[in-house]
């Protein structure tokens, strides 16, 4: 029976030795991207402002006011794209915490086990 325990055990740590790494690379790659997605924020802000400058100080024949909209409408969907990762990455967080603590477990019920 302390074979089949034995098992589970070197099993649990195999598949928590899996999932940390991977587990640390989404959450890299959320931080990533929340990165660029504050860049691109950042920039849609710059544009549209240049653009309202543009508009007030020369008459275009374009009417910018429709671009400027769109820019503000990119923008909030920019804004949800980025609150939708926040959350993403604040799950990924607890996932890495679950996963380094299980691993703490099983590797202190491995140890208390040996010899």
């Amino acid at each position: 029976m302390s074979g089949e325990g034995s098992r589970e055990d070197l099993l649990a740590e195999g598949i928590l030795g899996i999932l940390g790494p991977a587990v640390e690379h989404v959450d890299q790659k959320i931080a990533d991207v929340r990165k660029s997605q504050a860049d691109l924020r950042e920039q849609v802000d710059q544009l549209a402002d240049e653009l309202r400058q543009l508009s007030e100080k020369q008459k275009v024949p374009v009417d910018l006011d429709t671009y400027i909209r769109k820019l503000a409408n990119s923008r909030k969907r920019v804004l949800l794209v980025n609150d939708i990762l926040q959350n993403v990455q604040g799950r990924v967080e607890k996932l890495h915490k679950s996963v380094v603590r299980e691993t703490a477990r099983q590797r202190a019920a491995i140890e208390a086990g040996g010899p």
